[in-house]
């Protein structure tokens, strides 16, 4: 857990996620498509990627992925990000 509560300082925006997943995908796009520029981590792809799957999964995030971190605070899954994007709130946390 400790690497994944480090690997989410590098960035404003840390997105967790798997190469495969296609709602990862979308969650990354979405993200983008405001201008920000997160850093991604493929736990399919990182060496430590089955760790950091568990030490997600022990904070909450269920499924693993996506898992979005904006300002330090995990804010959670494509089911809150798209919920804050339709309620207008997702760029204002990107801004």
């Amino acid at each position: 857990m400790d690497m994944v509560m480090e690997l989410r300082t590098t960035n404003s925006v840390v997105i967790f996620t798997k190469s495969s997943c296609c709602i990862s995908h979308s969650i990354k796009t979405l993200i983008r498509s405001f201008g920000a520029n997160p850093t991604v981590y493929e736990l399919d792809t990182h060496p430590n990627g089955k760790q950091m799957e568990k030490a997600l999964q022990n904070l909450g995030c269920q499924p693993s992925v996506p898992a979005v971190f904006i300002g330090k605070e995990l804010i959670g899954g494509a089911k809150e990000i798209m919920s804050l994007n339709l309620r207008g709130m997702l760029k204002q946390l990107l801004g």
